[in-house]
This record gives C-alpha cells, sequence and structure tokens, in this order.
C-alpha cells in the first residue's frame, strides 16, 4: 500500500490527475451547479471542491495501479 500512494504522488501521475481533475471537476460543477451560478446565487464550496477531489484521486489511484501492474507483468514475463 505505501509503494501505492507513493507512486500516485509522484510528479508524472500528480499532474495528469489534475489535468483530469479540472476537466472532469469543471463539467460536473457546470452539470451540478450551473443553474446556481447563472442566477448569481451562492454556490456550495464544499461541493465545487469535492467535484474536482474526487476525479483527482480517481485518476492518480487508476494510473498508480495500472504502473504497478505493469511492472508486474514486466517481472512475470521475465521469468518465463
Amino acid at each position: 500500500m505505501n509503494s501505492l500512494l507513493q507512486l500516485a504522488c509522484s510528479a508524472r501521475i500528480a499532474r495528469s490527475a489534475w489535468r483530469v481533475s479540472l476537466a472532469v471537476g469543471t463539467a460536473l460543477n457546470l452539470i451540478n451547479q450551473g443553474g446556481v451560478f447563472l442566477a448569481g446565487n451562492d454556490i456550495d464550496w464544499f461541493h465545487s471542491l469535492l467535484n474536482y477531489f474526487v476525479p483527482y484521486c480517481v485518476a492518480s489511484h487508476c494510473a498508480a495501479k495500472n504502473e504497478m501492474a505493469g511492472k508486474e507483468d514486466e517481472s512475470n514475463t521475465g521469468t518465463q
């Protein structure tokens, strides 16, 4: 688990996850709070931040798991 967290926090994966988070979070905010924003009312900042945080976590976790699986495949292939 420790290596998964280290890998998920690596600069390359973090940059990629932030890009995904920016795109997905913005789309989610427009869908969930677009009417409130267009009406000129106050948006819910907590939910707005969650709309960015959750996609970041999902993207970084998936990228780290994918990279770990690739490393396992390489080590298994090399022993045959």
